[in-house]
């Protein structure tokens, strides 16, 4: 039987052995006394050295397309015309391991966005200056067409690889904590110690061909496993040849990989030095076992001395890269300002015009090949840059237009509003021709000058119709008002009736009654615009009551929102309606991105349900799902009127 020297074990309330967490290298922890400790800033960067390579490793532990990820170039998209970037995506769809190229897809596909939706502006542009109607406007070109297929087919080949993965990773982890409880069961085993130490060698190899698992479990499931071999070699009485001679082995291949890892200090590529220090790292925990505590610490120190090296240099080289980008963006903005000052020039004749358009093409392309710009300015950059292209382009197109044609096509769109304005009115659908006739005004506002001949003669006609129909409509209103004010007044003195009223303590019947109360306030029908205070005081009223009541949250808000849904629809104001779905769509998605951020800080927390920071968390998920079903509940009542 061999022996477990239990002192390096505890027991939980349950009688069950109680893993000791590592606190050093998770392969090497000893029981050693503390060597002098470092200060708080070098430790402190020392472990944020660690964990930046192990967050790296941990994040390939489920990509087996990691090294090919790494291996393939980031080209500078932002520099790439349309064509160039279609020729990218689909060489990296059909010769690239699909897991391989996410960063590089989404990469092509902002951009050939951004340029696409610059293009499509354009050609709108043009299409309404040359005369055409908003609704009619479609453009496609055959880049996009090819663009969309190949994105496509990226996302199918995408989703069937992810279909598979989380079946076999979740299989892996499960074959990889099987062969933990195996690990831990040899030191209870009764048999000769070379069997056993036969068993635990063939251990080692399963668990190095138990392929990948998931990257949350990654780093707790390596420290698990290593701190049971070092059990297994530490505290059990193993022969000690064969404990030592795994021991030499183990060294020297540790002493490998430092003088590796020390070796890349000198590298000048600090990406290339940073993947092989995470091959290193990976090499260390997974391939190679303990060594003895004469040198634990020592070549643990080593190790983490170059990564630490290495991580200063990166974190140097991530802050030239912030001043390259700032560099780059005061190039843009340069340019941008040029093109400004161009656009902003009095051109009149064909030449001159000839001589700004290469000027245009020529900044254009410098401003492509500026290279990027800091993360939080690039929007704003691209968009000052397509606004004052645009800029431009309207200039030229307008200069180019035959004026004489254009003064007389808007001739022909003032006379269609002249007939619909005359066709109209004499209607009595004021609901659905009050729109349109406004409408009609701001089109004519819209259109320029026609022919002198005509100007007097178009307007009359038009500015008689249009006065006709408001005139009646205002008539109209000023018997409406009279209505309006009745309503209002019938409501105030029923709303004191129902401050008064008291609850019978049936909840049945007392609902029944508020919602009574509901549809006789709706029914006095719609209030003036300047008195719509009046509903925000009823719905304190009934939020009174409710809590009386004690009624379920989501049924008092729906009753609720069901009155302001009628006092919606009375306002006979379409953008009141759109701006509530607005404000209903916005509240959604906050709720939405509120519940995502706490499930996936649930995933951080390495605690089990009972522990009161996760029951907090879930606490608070539920509350936010709850608010997110009365506001989608909401939104499908909205979408009733």
């Amino acid at each position: 039987m061999l022996e477990n020297k239990s002192d390096n074990l505890h027991e939980n309330a349950d009688g069950q052995e109680k893993e000791l967490a590592p606190t050093q290298d998770p392969q090497e922890q000893t029981s050693s006394p503390q060597t002098e400790q470092p200060t708080p800033g070098s430790e402190d960067e020392h472990d944020e050295a660690i964990n930046e390579i192990d967050e790296s490793n941990a994040e390939d532990a489920e990509d087996e397309g990691h090294q090919e990820r790494h291996a393939i170039p980031m080209p500078d998209y932002h520099a790439m015309e349309m064509e160039a970037l279609v020729n990218e995506l689909e060489k990296l769809v059909a010769n690239e391991k699909i897991q391989a190229i996410k960063a590089h897809v989404d990469g092509i596909k902002s951009e050939f966005d951004l340029k696409f939706q610059e293009l499509l502006e354009e050609k709108k542009e043009e299409f309404l200056e040359n005369g055409g109607n908003e609704i009619d406007f479609h453009f496609s070109s055959p880049v996009k067409k090819r663009f969309n297929e190949a994105y496509s087919d990226y996302k199918s080949k995408r989703n069937e690889y992810y279909k598979t993965l989380e079946k076999r990773l979740k299989e892996n982890l499960q074959k990889r904590l099987d062969i933990i409880e195996e690990l831990k069961g040899l030191i209870n085993v009764e048999e000769n110690i070379n069997e056993t130490y036969k068993h635990f060698k063939e251990i080692q190899d399963r668990w190095r061909n138990a392929g990948p698992i998931p990257r949350v479990s990654y780093n707790d499931v390596w420290r698990t496993y290593h701190h049971h071999v070092e059990i297994f070699y530490d505290f059990l009485d193993l022969n000690r040849d064969l404990r030592d001679l795994d021991f030499k082995h183990n060294l020297e291949e540790k002493q490998k990989l430092i003088e590796r890892a020390e070796a890349l200090s000198d590298e000048q590529d600090i990406n290339k030095a940073f993947r092989e220090l995470q091959i290193l790292h990976k090499i260390w925990k997974e391939d190679i076992g303990p060594v003895d505590r004469e040198h634990r610490e020592d070549v643990w120190n080593r190790f983490s001395a170059a990564t630490k090296v290495i991580h200063k240099k990166r974190q140097q080289f991530f802050k030239n890269q912030e001043e390259i980008y700032e560099a780059n963006l005061k190039v843009k903005q340069d340019i941008i300002a040029k093109i400004a000052a161009i656009a902003a020039q009095p051109v009149n004749s064909h030449n001159l015009w000839q001589k700004q358009i290469r000027e245009i093409e020529t900044l254009r392309e410098q401003f492509f090949k500026a290279g990027k710009v800091p993360y939080k300015v690039n929007e704003q950059t691209w968009s000052g840059f397509k606004e004052a292209v645009r800029r431009f382009n309207r200039n030229k197109n307008t200069y180019y237009k035959n004026l004489k044609k254009e003064q007389h096509r808007n001739l022909e769109k003032k006379l269609e509003l002249v007939a619909l304005a005359e066709s109209l009115k004499e209607s009595e659908d004021w609901d659905q021709t009050t729109p349109v006739m406004k409408k009609i005004q701001s089109d004519w506002k819209k259109i320029g000058h026609v022919p002198r001949k005509h100007s007097d003669k178009v307007w009359a006609d038009f500015k008689a119709a249009c006065n006709h129909y408001f005139d009646r409509l205002h008539a109209r209103k000023n018997k409406d008002f009279e209505k309006e004010m009745e309503a209002f007044e019938k409501k105030k003195a029923f709303m004191e009736e129902i401050k008064a009223f008291e609850l019978s303590g049936d909840s049945e019947k007392d609902l029944e009654q508020v919602k009574a109360f509901i549809e006789q306030w709706k029914a006095f029908g719609k209030i003036p615009f300047n008195k719509k205070s009046i509903e925000g005081k009823f719905n304190k009223v009934l939020d009174a009551l409710f809590k009386k009541m004690n009624l379920d949250k989501k049924e008092a808000e729906l009753i609720k929102y069901d009155n302001k849904l009628q006092a919606l629809a009375d306002a006979d104001n379409d953008n009141l309606i759109r701006n509530e779905k607005i404000f209903i769509r916005k509240k959604i998605d906050e709720v939405k991105n509120e519940i995502r951020q706490l499930e996936n800080n649930l995933q951080f927390i390495n605690a089990d349900d009972d522990n009161p920071i996760v029951k907090d968390v879930k606490k608070n998920i539920q509350t936010y799902k709850d608010d997110l079903a009365i506001w989608k509940a909401k939104l499908k009542e909205l979408r009733t009127i």
